[in-house]
């Protein structure tokens, strides 16, 4: 069984920075895509940044500029470079690693418990 365990949250104060990462334990392979999304209380998780092996890289207008996804090791190591943080970006940050039906013969989409985030001062 394929785990995900995301570390690197924290409490930082505005305009820091802080780079989450996530790891995956167990055997993993033909990732297509990796991601991370955010949820805060009573909101729905939305996506933060996602980036596919083909090259495909998507980030949410709100984090544009500032974070930075990043993929190691075929998709069993992901990393999210989050800088010039702001308050609004407070939430829980969950890492996803996936393989969709239209791409794998066995599909997956694994999720970790999360990490906290908070931007204050």
């Amino acid at each position: 069984q394929v785990q995900l365990v995301e570390s690197g949250g924290g409490l930082v104060q505005p305009g820091g920075s802080l780079r989450l990462s996530c790891a995956a334990s167990g055997s993993i392979s033909n990732v297509y895509a990796v991601g991370w999304y955010r949820q805060g209380p009573g909101n729905q998780r939305e996506l933060v940044a996602r980036m596919t092996t083909t090259g495909y890289v998507d980030y949410a207008d709100s984090v544009k500029g500032r974070f930075s996804i990043s993929m190691y090791n075929a998709g069993s190591l992901v990393d999210l470079q989050m800088d010039s943080l702001k308050p609004e970006d407070t939430d829980v940050y969950y890492c996803r690693v996936d393989c969709p039906l239209t791409m794998c013969p066995r599909p997956y989409d694994y999720w970790g418990q999360g990490t906290q985030v908070t931007v204050s001062s």
